[in-house]
């Protein structure tokens, strides 16, 4: 059977491996008021809550504006662009064609939190045309569900105009009131490995997005992009009172962006919502990205993993060779036996190939992608693995040095096929913009890690590994704009603080996963690496969290391939407590938020795809809690046997107490109320397991 997708006016067939099921979808175009322009053109939502305004003043400027149950949201805000080479795309311009599609579809996942997701859009589509000068043309297209919005431009071929050198674009959003705002710098040295700042909308700087903001009314908004293609990222910027610009990260170049015919941006995306449950419950991000472009990803695997690396985080081995050296034979041995022991499918080995010796910081030149170190035994390994069921995920480190990992990158993963590793994890750690570009002509370049040159390399990493059948981590990644729907091999990636940095000084704060969950994890999924029983990170330091959060994790940060990142010596000092970290899912069903606040507490329960079973993780920041949640969820006519796991007596993160916790069991069915109690630091997860 064939299926459906929305584009322009028309509706194009594209291939069944697409899954979208379309239910219903009409076309209608408002013929153009000419000689005289259309003054305005307004769009609605499918269930009329949220409007879009899209005016010329009488200079020709461009703006659009946002309401949402009859409160401005988005006061007019300026559309445009500035070009290296031509006069800017701002003044004389009149609105000469407005056209008008919806739909409304269903589309599977082949993995994600969700099976089943409803695409139900209107999508007005707005034709400015300068009056004078050039007379080029944009057109600026608004996609609406009800729970937000998505615009991009849509630049048509057009004489005169081929090459497009973007300098900026003029994007504005300006916010009708004040806002309560949480964000993290953007081109600062660390990339996008920054707590979150909680400040008056007034008080941002230049903030990576997304950006999410309470306003006065209450209403929730999640500011990001979405099918981030072949263009620089997108981050924002103050400008006055309310208003935020957008800001284009830098190339090597003069122009931020060169594009040449016909070409789209990303969309520019705000989700709207009453509470900040309702921000991660939109599927805005994904239905705006093009269905799948792979076909057959059935060899797209989630799962869990242990790994050669908490030891090396924390100083006790490393990735070069010698004495230390993590990634050898027999100590990778080691992790295959307790994975296969436990029922988990995967172990990552990092510092396994040549080039980790000296200083590889910013300069993986010396790293080869397809030879093992001589104490680390592949053909051995993969045989031994493969004999315990399990398999080996590998790592390619590129120390920032992209143009190397380019020219090496089917060697890499035909490397990975023919040793049964069916993931990969990334990594390129260098400083913001100092990625190496090589050109052909030799001539070496630096480049920032979501620059337009960037944004196409990681693209090309993950098209080349899917033609292997290898699944990509990506560290120090381009942000998460939900292109897993197009490249469903892109399983998850870093791009926040993880639990590396409880490792070291200057900790993550207890607030900082209630943070992620409305902040980073609007993006998608993120690669935490929770799990860390022992609650020490290097030389003995104690982690700001109790041993129930660690368990919460599993459920509150989602990721398809997520780690147990503790040392199997530390499973078996803990493993009552594992016996969750062996038993929680990667792939789910269905996904609810029952609570939460913005960097205060969430709560999560989510349903096994494979199974009738729910699992349920809360969090809180540095404040103890009680949070009463309602089983409403759950399949009538059922009993489930609770399985939880939760704070103990004086528990607190703060102390030698969080090290306590308490297990229980209790008998449950829909429609019963459940109290998690939550020490300072803290959290609960409990499984529930249908009988």
């Amino acid at each position: 059977m064939k299926t459906l997708l929305l584009l322009s006016t028309a509706l194009i067939a594209v291939p069944a491996a697409a899954q979208d099921q379309p239910v219903s979808t009409t076309n209608e175009t408002i013929k153009p008021q000419l000689p005289s322009a259309i003054p305005s053109a307004i769009a609605t939502s499918p269930d009329g809550s949220i409007t879009v305004t899209v005016a010329t003043d009488a200079e020709g400027h461009a703006s659009y504006s946002v309401s949402r149950k009859g409160e401005l949201i988005v006061s007019p805000s300026r559309l445009g662009f500035l070009f290296t080479d031509a006069p800017k795309f701002d003044r004389h311009l009149r609105i000469e064609r407005v056209t008008r599609d919806k739909a409304d579809a269903t589309w599977t996942q082949p993995w994600g939190e969700w099976k089943t997701i409803r695409d139900n859009h209107t999508e007005m589509r707005v034709r400015l045309a300068e009056t004078d000068g050039l007379k080029r043309m944009v057109d600026v297209v608004f996609r609406l569900q009800d729970d937000g919005i998505g615009f991009r431009y849509e630049f048509p071929e057009q004489p005169g105009f081929k090459t497009v050198n973007i300098a900026e674009e003029l994007t504005q959003f300006a916010f009708a009131t004040d806002a309560t705002a949480w964000w993290k710098p953007a081109f600062e040295w660390n990339r996008e490995e920054y707590l979150y700042n909680r400040t008056p909308l007034t008080g941002v700087g230049t903030a990576a997005t997304p950006i999410t903001l309470k306003l006065a009314s209450g209403t929730h908004v999640a500011l990001h992009e979405a099918a981030l293609v072949d263009y620089a990222g997108m981050n924002v910027a103050k400008v006055e009172g309310n208003t935020l610009k957008a800001v284009l990260t830098p190339g090597a170049g003069a122009p931020k962006v060169t594009r040449t015919g016909a070409f789209t941006t990303p969309w520019r995306t705000l989700i709207l919502a009453d509470d900040a449950p309702g921000l991660y419950m939109s599927h805005l991000e994904l239905n705006l990205n093009e269905p799948n472009r792979l076909g057959d990803v059935s060899w797209v695997k989630p799962g869990k993993f242990v790994g050669v690396w908490w030891n090396m985080i924390t100083g006790k081995w490393s990735w070069a060779t010698g004495p230390q050296h993590g990634a050898t034979t027999a100590r990778v041995k080691t992790y295959i036996d307790f994975a296969s022991a436990n029922k988990i499918p995967g172990v990552l080995v990092e510092g396994w190939n040549v080039g980790w010796d000296g200083d590889w910081f910013g300069n993986g030149n010396a790293m080869r992608f397809d030879t093992p170190t001589p104490d680390f035994d592949a053909t051995e390994l993969a045989r031994y693995a493969k004999s315990k069921g399990v398999y080996l995920i590998g790592h390619n480190e590129t120390g920032g040095s992209a143009s190397h990992y380019d020219a090496q990158l089917d060697r890499a993963f035909g490397y990975a096929r023919d040793h049964g590793i069916p993931a990969v994890k990334t990594g390129y750690v260098t400083d913001a913009g100092q990625i190496e570009r090589v050109d052909p002509d030799g001539t070496a370049r630096r480049e920032w890690h979501e620059g337009q040159w960037m944004v196409n390399h990681y693209t090309r990493v993950v098209t080349t590994a899917a033609k292997y059948r290898v699944a990509i981590d990506s560290h120090e990644p381009v942000k998460d704009t939900g292109l897993r729907r197009t490249y469903p091999n892109w399983v998850a990636r870093e791009g926040s603080r993880g639990m590396e940095y409880n490792s070291w000084a200057g900790k993550n704060p207890p607030e900082h996963e209630a943070n992620l969950a409305f902040t980073r994890m609007l993006e998608g999924p993120m690669d935490f690496t929770p799990g860390v029983l022992s609650l020490k990170g290097s030389d003995d330091s104690d982690i700001l969290s109790t041993i129930a959060k660690q368990l919460a994790l599993y459920v509150v940060l989602y990721s398809p391939v997520v780690m147990a990142a503790d040392t199997p010596e530390n499973y078996a000092k803990y493993s009552q407590a594992f016996q969750f970290i062996r038993d929680v899912p990667t792939d789910w069903s269905d996904t609810r938020v029952l609570n939460g606040e913005v960097g205060d507490y969430v709560t999560f329960a989510r349903r096994d795809r494979r199974s009738d079973d729910w699992y349920i993780g809360s969090v809180t920041d540095e404040n103890p809690r009680a949070l009463t949640v309602t089983l409403d969820f759950l399949d009538a006519g059922k009993s489930y046997t609770a399985q939880i796991y939760r704070d103990g007596p004086g528990a607190d993160y703060k102390t030698a107490a969080r090290h306590s916790i308490a297990f229980e069991s209790k008998k449950v069915r829909k429609g019963d109320r459940l109290t998690l109690a939550l020490a300072p630091g803290g959290g609960q997860a409990i499984r529930l397991k249908a009988r």
